[in-house]
């Protein structure tokens, strides 16, 4: 499995292909190829900044001496008229890279500012905050490090790397312990170390899952449940088992599904309903 970096690098350079193409005609028209600048990233509102290191990742690859100079960090709290960085390069780096750098920090500071406002309010309780595959395809790696940057946890990344038997998988199986059953001698097979979660819709299925679960389980999710059937839920499952609630839960009822003692909340808007930052970057003449 690729790493991170690998990862990264792969996005910044498909991205750099399609708003590229075979050339960045505006300023090539007008801009000598040799002469260098300075740019400042402005911060224009009030939120968490996330990013800052994407940013500079992406000004290095397309000009290895390409310098960045920060004045904030990733996590960082910032407000109007704050200044994340300097950079300075070639002109023509700086133009070529400004959209996608704007780009990848005004969503990642957007997701960065939600999860953290998510995280600070049940932040006296036992539960932590979880995201989710809601993301934009081809741009996950950086939707779910902005959560983490917000103080949030990640999932699982894809498909890849758990099993998560979900209603659909359940129905389409025949039952929840035929599900589990079956995932079980999956995994013993593919791959020992693939851990296994399942979503229940009612405190039936909750029974079953730790009837059937055993050793071949490590967390239930509890889909669609109401404050009073999660805390009855977890009462149930005790140790046994983690615990997730999920489905339906926002700003204004997390505090009661956090008060369950469920050990995790998944939160699918974290990151498809974050509002992007306002940044902008601009240039300093020499």
């Amino acid at each position: 499995m690729n790493t991170y970096n690998e990862k990264l690098e792969h996005l910044i350079t498909e991205a750099l292909k399609e708003d590229v193409g075979d050339g960045d005609h505006s300023t090539l028209s007008c801009i000598p190829v040799d002469q260098r600048g300075k740019a400042v990233l402005k911060i224009k509102q009030e939120g968490v900044l996330a990013g800052m290191q994407v940013a500079e990742k992406i000004f290095k690859l397309v000009e290895a001496e390409s310098v960045l100079t920060p004045f904030k960090s990733d996590g960082d709290s910032v407000a109007n008229g704050d200044i994340a960085f300097t950079v300075e390069a070639r002109i023509h780096t700086i133009l070529q890279c400004e959209r996608l750098v704007l780009n990848c920090m005004q969503r990642m500071s957007g997701i960065a500012t939600l999860t953290r406002l998510y995280a600070d309010t049940i932040k006296g309780y036992h539960t932590k905050i979880l995201d989710t595959r809601k993301t934009t395809p081809n741009f996950r790696l950086l939707e779910k490090e902005a959560v983490k940057i917000g103080g949030g946890i990640n999932h699982r990344f894809a498909l890849y790397d758990m099993i998560m038997l979900k209603d659909n998988h359940i129905d389409y199986c025949g039952g929840i312990e035929m599900a589990i059953n079956k995932a079980w001698d999956y995994v013993q097979i593919k791959n020992p170390g693939l851990r296994i979660e399942v979503e229940t819709r009612n405190i039936e299925d909750v029974k079953k899952v730790i009837q059937v679960g055993g050793a071949k389980v490590f967390r239930i999710m509890l889909d669609n449940f109401f404050p009073a059937q999660i805390e009855e839920a977890v009462g149930l499952i005790g140790k046994k088992f983690e615990t997730e609630a999920s489905g339906g839960i926002n700003l204004t009822n997390i505090e009661d599904y956090a008060r369950t003692g469920v050990d995790y909340i998944s939160v699918g808007a974290l990151i498809h309903q974050a509002k992007s930052l306002d940044l902008s970057l601009k240039a300093v003449m020499l």
